[in-house]
């Protein structure tokens, strides 16, 4: 079987190479430092969003540098965590990025599987600021099925006899969310409903081009049990000597997360999507990557931290300029943890 894997990735670089030599996309150069750093394989894969999540893990003593190979836009940093191989790599904003970013890891280099970490807004009122929430699953809320003015849940959406589309998720009704209305029993929304979709996915264990739908998708079970283990851990509450929180944050697991291509501020819906999915963080990446994870058969987990509670309600609740450092540094105590953890969990 090995044998097999490694035939299959020389076929693979020398294809790539064929197509992308005329254009230098993937210079020889790089195609060898390639192959040569997954003859070093393999790796655990951990995908950031932004420089500032970032830092924090390079910076670290835990973390030891190697080696980099830049190539496709993005930068992949090779080193170790706690004695196991690791490589970094930023995504960039948002689901199309993170998506980009998680395929072009796993296509071409030797992953054992992936931690996603970063900071996130908060849906849970359990939670806190500053604490890290690690869901169960995760799901991508931003695939609707916008349906036409004068419609309701009893009318079949457009296209969904074609097994396109479905009403089994849930959907968010305008009209619900109207205010300032005096003087009337009834009102309406000329933006009516909005229905939730799961993604088309097309996993390399099934068949091409035959699609199979999921919406929400499990993290790797061995790896959420090493999760577990870190529940309660104590985090840093101080962003300096002077700007701390009044409690102490701390480490959690939870049952589900979502992302959508939606930087969330709104009470409003942040209430409403912890009560039809009982959320915790949202953000805007980490489905993405669980869902190429899922597509390309990968053990997949992600580890966010809450800066702030989406849409606020209170003095410190939504105050992201100020937490987003002690988050994104409460974040990497937990992956950290976490690679230790999983280290002993194999012997």
């Amino acid at each position: 079987m090995a044998d097999a894997h490694w035939l299959v990735l020389y076929v693979t670089v020398i294809m790539v190479s064929s197509a992308r030599d005329a254009n230098g996309a993937l210079p020889a150069a790089t195609l060898k430092a390639i192959a040569e750093a997954n003859a070093n394989g393999p790796y655990i894969g951990i995908v950031i969003p932004n420089l500032f999540e970032m830092d924090p893990l390079l910076n670290s003593s835990s973390y030891n540098a190697t080696e980099i190979i830049d190539f496709a836009g993005r930068r992949f940093r090779f080193g170790t965590v706690e004695e196991r191989k690791v490589i970094l790599v930023m995504t960039g904003l948002s689901v199309i990025n993170a998506a980009i970013t998680t395929q072009l890891l796993l296509s071409f280099f030797d992953v054992e599987g992936v931690i996603h970490y970063g900071i996130a807004g908060n849906a849970n009122p359990a939670l806190n600021i500053g604490d890290v929430a690690i869901p169960q699953y995760w799901a991508h809320t931003g695939l609707w099925n916008w349906q036409r003015y004068g419609q309701g849940p009893e009318d079949e959406l457009a296209l969904e006899s074609n097994g396109d589309y479905t009403r089994k998720i849930g959907y968010l009704k305008f009209a619900n969310y109207t205010t300032n209305v005096t003087g009337c029993d009834s009102y309406d929304n000329l933006l009516n409903n909005i229905w939730y979709q799961p993604e088309e996915v097309f996993p390399v264990t099934g068949t091409p081009e035959e699609r199979q739908h999921e919406f929400w998708i499990p993290v790797d079970s061995t790896y959420f049990a090493v999760a577990k283990k870190l529940e309660g851990l104590k985090l840093e509450a101080c962003v300096n000597a002077t700007t701390c929180l009044n409690y102490t944050p701390t480490v959690s697991t939870v049952e589900r997360g979502i992302s959508a291509a939606i930087y969330l501020d709104n009470a409003a819906y942040r209430t409403f999507i912890y009560g039809e999915f009982n959320v915790s963080p949202v953000d805007m990446e980490s489905a993405s990557v669980a869902l190429i994870c899922y597509q390309q058969n990968t053990s997949f987990i992600a580890i966010r931290a809450l800066s702030d509670l989406a849409g606020g309600g209170s003095a410190e609740s939504n105050e992201a300029n100020t937490f987003s450092n002690l988050a994104a540094g409460n974040t990497v105590v937990v992956v950290v943890e976490f690679i230790k953890q999983l280290s002993f969990s194999m012997f």
